[in-house]
């Protein structure tokens, strides 16, 4: 174990014991939110420690909480409505083995991650840990642009799942009438509603919304057989070889690796946003150890559950040209529908998807507004006053939810311009999120590594932990460049990956709104914090 690791070392064990003594005790504070629900003795040790009031109720378990993170991610669902891109750009053979690597690169950066939810577990997440790990004369930008980075990459994931959510819908209308010609006003209209409908469950029935994720989670499970068993016996199977062996270059790349890479953003988009756990950790009981857990585990019961989901899926392919070229637009669509040979099959089996994809922008919702309620209320964004908000007796940051709505239907308008950019969207949101998990996972290394000692966390990765976040850094950098690649070699306006345009913008306005407002009215939350005490 590292020198910069013992003093941890002690301090662990130390705390190990007060969780044999103490269990869930509560200590007697005085607050906004009733005692019942300010968690244990250590969620209370924990907002103390970062100077923060509890303001929301703590009513997630583990369950709930793993629920939470797996649906939001809708690894196994995703990477079937996003199929498309990688058959293009891989095949079969891209489309699996590029999703192994990136189901192995991010298991090292959920384990970073789970370590530094465990420091500190706070809704700010990413920018919070970037304030308290970066060197002091860079903490304050730093953690100011990564907060902005997360908010923007939760705000464009909420626009990007119900994008997902509207063509798969869209798909099903040409399925079953073939001379229905969608417009780009459809997907706007649908993308807005998909937005309202997961609006209601995270106000009149936010109380009961860890009830809700549990039974959601439920849900993405038996989904998963209720897709996975038609396949298996209805579709006819390609062969082994053909299936793991056969690569494409749709794009005309000038060779199949550098096409199977540029496909991977199927695989990426469908494993981001693991730090979502993380953004709900002031509503999680206990979340110092039940974070980290359900980070770990749902990269377990995802990245399991995706990889045999795609297996299955591109062993019951068909002729991959042919389901190219559906006029559906989606090839899952197509490949329910020559499976079953049934209109009522194919719409079945799609509706079940179109479902936990709801389910997710749910989640991704709950999320985005708990990112937006934390940054605003360390003053980090325009009228950060009204989206600190909290209406007591709700419990939760309605005026960040509802802005969390505004912002996707604003940005589905893209859509009425341009479908291409509106597709970008999709591919920002994860560059952004990107782009805080390499920040925040850099300022951790350089803490590891030069000192002073890390924090004291309750689940550790030990003498390990600097190479995982080595391991995890490379694996991520990857991702990243290939995250703004167009789908094909030659680019025009129709192909052109438009999230390298608005990545530029969100910085730039980022940093002017720094250099003339919030470098006055930023609350790094480093300022906050009161670990000697």
């Amino acid at each position: 174990m590292t020198s910069t690791d013992s003093k941890d070392v002690d301090l662990s064990v130390e705390m190990a014991a007060l969780d044999t003594e103490q269990g869930d005790k509560l200590e007697v504070t005085d607050g906004p939110v009733p005692a019942a629900s300010m968690g244990t003795a250590y969620d209370q040790r924990d907002m103390q420690v970062m100077g923060k009031l509890q303001e929301l109720r703590r009513n997630f378990r583990f369950i709930s909480i793993l629920g939470f993170a797996c649906t939001l991610m809708s690894t196994w669902e995703l990477v079937l409505a996003s199929t498309a891109f990688s058959l293009m750009n891989g095949g079969s053979a891209g489309l699996i083995w590029t999703f192994v690597i990136v189901v192995a690169g991010y298991s090292f950066v959920f384990a970073s991650l789970s370590e530094m939810a465990s420091m500190a577990p706070t809704s700010g997440g990413q920018y919070h840990w970037v304030s308290e790990f970066a060197p002091r004369r860079f903490q304050r930008f730093m953690s100011y642009m990564t907060g902005w980075v997360c908010v923007w990459g939760w705000l464009a994931g909420i626009a990007g799942v119900c994008f997902f959510t509207a063509q798969l819908l869209e798909a099903l209308v040409i399925l079953n009438h073939p001379n229905f010609v969608p417009q780009p006003y459809h997907a706007t209209l649908l993308i807005i509603a998909i937005a309202a409908f997961s609006i209601i469950f995270n106000t009149f029935l936010a109380r009961k919304l860890p009830l809700v994720e549990a039974i959601l989670l439920l849900i993405h499970i038996c989904g998963f057989f209720a897709i996975l068993i038609p396949l298996w016996v209805l579709a006819p199977r390609a062969n082994a070889k053909e299936v793991f062996t056969t690569f494409n270059n749709g794009g005309g790349w000038n060779s199949q690796g550098t096409s199977a890479l540029v496909g991977i953003l199927t695989a990426v988009i469908s494993l981001t946003g693991s730090d979502s756990a993380a953004h709900m950790s002031e509503e999680t009981k206990d979340a110092g150890v039940v974070l980290p857990r359900s980070i770990m585990w749902s990269i377990v019961v995802n990245g399991s559950l995706g990889f045999v989901m795609l297996v299955t899926f591109c062993f019951t392919l068909g002729d991959l040209d042919s389901i190219l070229a559906s006029p559906t637009g989606s090839p899952l669509v197509q490949v329910f529908y020559n499976t079953t040979d049934s209109y009522g099959g194919a719409n079945t089996m799609t509706a079940i998807i179109i479902i936990t994809l709801i389910a997710s922008a749910i989640s991704t919702i709950a999320t985005c507004s708990r990112q937006l309620w934390a940054f605003a209320r360390d003053k980090g964004l325009p009228f950060s006053g009204v989206l600190a908000h909290v209406y007591h007796g709700w419990d939760i940051p309605l005026n960040a939810i509802f802005m969390s709505f505004v912002v996707t239907a604003i940005l589905s308008l893209i859509n009425l311009g341009s479908t291409v950019a509106i597709q970008a969207v999709s591919s920002l949101s994860a560059s952004l999120l990107l782009t805080s998990y390499m920040v925040s996972i850099s300022t951790l290394l350089l803490r590891r590594l030069t000192g002073p000692n890390l924090p004291p966390r309750r689940w550790t990765l030990g003498k390990w932990g600097a190479p995982i976040n080595i391991i995890a850094l490379c694996f991520l950098s990857v991702f990243w460049i290939f995250s703004f690649f167009p789908p094909t070699a030659v680019v025009t306006t129709q192909t052109m990956n438009w999230n390298a345009l608005m990545f530029a913008i969100i910085v730039i306005v980022a940093t002017v709104y720094y250099l003339f407002k919030a470098r006055f009215e930023y609350v790094g939350p480093v300022m906050l914090v009161k670990r000697d005490s």
